[in-house]
């Protein structure tokens, strides 16, 4: 994570308000001092998210998932922390960049940095003079030099040039072949783009992991050919400008998907930038979850012909079951969006996408095509299509589709439900589901309830130290002194800061499994000190049968004596502690 300093983090915390920011994401009801609402973490059907206006924390008490406002931001949105808080910073109206100076390393860094030199070098082929055709090729189709530039798109010229340039640069041989940016004919290595308009193709985090060139001077060899499935590289995984549009698709709340690569292009560049591209005709199942997270309705925008139709309807079944909301805008009088904004303009676009119509109404119309609705036999066929579209879907949308069936073609809704013999509830496929319950030892729920108190208030570090001071497990012994230790550095103790420190700790993970944990946030201080009682009588008493296991097995006479002095020792500490604890609850 690059160094941000904690203060700057902590600044942008303190002023926004969580409450709110989560307001705009899920509905809040208050309920007494706390706020109430259905986790957006996994398939609640009753709230179970309480908001903490005072501790400016969330948390869900169903699947556990809980942290300050920058970590449900980074959770909702599926982004990385810093990102997060950019988002956060965003809809206060301040200042925040940053530079990721040391990113996270992975064993495929040099793969990626490959990839992105080999970009640069067919850039700088487009923008030399040798590039000068293809130039006016991309300026003949509509693309100037703004979108040349953001779209990283370069060239590749008749020759091995980008080979020899990642060999100078000492790039492995071996990396080129794995990258399927060269083949192998004998012992000779040639580039497997030549002669062709290069589009770059991003990951998700924005990483170039291959790249599709167009031929432009003649009708040799494939309109279109993609780089091969690589290591970093897998079709099905990506879409097509997603990383550019995820910031657009989030303030417009709705992404449009569209089949090609200049139609995502154009689109963006026209103004419509929540706009991304299918890398085939067909949506995969990694491709549904990255559409899942990003939480919106999805517009459906594919070609005007017959395979478009088609894969609309295809794909937009597919989302439907996944639990999107899908609308659907079938453009008239031209193949795609590329040539509908080249010809009729951007504001003409721009309506087409107020007046998209439901994927409901589509699949009405698109089961209505080639189909003759005045012979009796071809609209019994069109409805049993419809009938068998609606098995398996929702009551709501089931008793839509057959009221539109009775008005328009005068059918008796009864025979409709007697033919549609069974309705189930659709399942919707949830990006996050709760946790499996696991049994915690009352030792280890102790632990996790006083350190939860710890990260809450002074009071309960002052108390661990006062009465407890340890912790026998490595794990929480470390969590307990990335706590004390904040709170010396800082005189006091907030939980929706300490989780900006924790963020640089190696044991974050295991602080946020504690928050998991948390089965109830009521921090009471008798409580808390039979959180302490249970520890230390567990850690004793479990001495106690270390020291009686040693005592059976060893011979000296003296070792027995301390050994028996100390089991005396701690069996009057368990005594003491359970009187006291006996005392305080009468």
């Amino acid at each position: 994570m690059p160094k941000i300093s904690e203060e700057k983090l902590e600044e942008i915390r303190q002023a926004a308000d969580i409450v709110s920011i989560i307001g705009e994401y899920v509905p809040l009801t208050q309920k007494g001092k706390n706020y109430l609402g259905v986790c957006p973490f996994h398939q609640d059907h009753s709230p179970s998210m309480s908001v903490s206006r005072e501790k400016q924390m969330f948390k869900c008490f169903a699947c556990g998932v809980g942290g300050n406002v920058f970590k449900f931001v980074s959770d909702i949105e599926s982004v990385g922390y810093l990102e997060a808080v950019s988002i956060v910073a965003q809809k206060l109206g301040l200042n925040f960049s940053y530079s990721s100076s040391s990113p996270r390393s992975t064993k495929n860094d040099h793969l990626y940095e490959i990839m992105n030199f080999a970009m640069l070098f067919y850039e700088n082929n487009l923008d030399s003079i040798k590039g000068t055709l293809a130039r006016e090729y991309l300026k003949n189709r509509g693309l100037n030099e703004k979108m040349l530039q953001t779209f990283n798109i370069g060239l590749s010229f008749l020759d091995n040039g980008m080979y020899e340039f990642l060999k100078k640069k000492g790039k492995q041989e071996r990396d080129l072949l794995t990258l399927g940016l060269v083949n192998q004919n004998g012992l000779e290595c040639r580039d497997v783009f030549q002669n062709r308009i290069l589009f770059p193709i991003h990951d998700p985090e924005g990483r170039v992991v291959g790249f599709t060139g167009r031929i432009f001077e003649s009708d040799r060899g494939p309109k279109y050919l993609n780089s091969r499935e690589t290591v970093i590289f897998k079709k099905g995984n990506v879409l097509f400008n997603y990383h550019r549009a995820r910031d657009a698709i989030r303030l417009q709340k709705k992404v449009i998907l569209v089949e090609g690569n200049m139609d995502a292009i154009r689109m963006y560049s026209s103004g419509i930038e929540n706009t991304i591209a299918l890398m085939g005709t067909s949506i995969t199942k990694e491709q549904v979850t990255l559409l899942q997270k990003l939480r919106v309705p999805v517009l459906l925008m594919f070609d005007n012909d017959d395979a478009g139709a088609f894969a609309t309807y295809h794909n937009g079944e597919i989302l439907e079951n996944a639990g999107i909301l899908v609308e659907v805008v079938r453009l008239s009088h031209e193949k795609d969006p590329d040539e509908y904004i080249l010809h009729h303009g951007i504001q003409a676009m721009k309506d087409n996408i107020s007046h998209a119509i439901s994927f409901l109404e589509f699949k009405l119309n698109y089961l209505k095509e080639n189909k003759n609705l005045e012979d009796s036999s071809e609209l019994a066929n069109y409805v049993k299509d419809v009938l068998k579209t609606l098995e398996g879907k929702d009551a709501i949308t089931v008793d839509v589709t057959l009221n539109k069936l009775v008005q328009e073609y005068h059918l008796s809704l009864d025979v409709l439900k007697s033919e549609l013999k069974e309705v189930t509830p659709k399942i919707v496929e949830v990006v996050n589901t709760p946790k499996p319950s696991s049994k915690k030892s009352r030792y280890d729920i102790s632990a996790c309830q006083l350190l939860y108190a710890m990260m809450n208030d002074k009071k309960y570090i002052l108390l661990y130290q006062k009465k407890l001071g340890f912790f026998k497990e490595e794990t929480y012994r470390g969590i307990a002194n990335e706590i004390v230790y904040f709170y010396e550095k800082r005189k006091d103790i907030k939980i929706a800061d300490f989780l900006i420190y924790a963020e640089m700790s190696p044991l974050k993970e295991e602080i946020y499994e504690i928050i998991s944990s948390i089965k109830e946030d009521d921090l009471e201080d008798t409580k808390v000190e039979d959180y302490i009682f249970n520890i230390l009588e567990i850690t004793w008493n479990e001495r106690i049968k270390e020291l009686k296991k040693e005592l059976k097995v060893i011979s000296d006479v003296l070792r027995k004596e301390k050994i028996s002095e100390e089991i005396i020792e701690l069996k009057n500490k368990v005594e003491e502690i359970r009187k006291e604890r006996s005392v305080k609850n009468d």
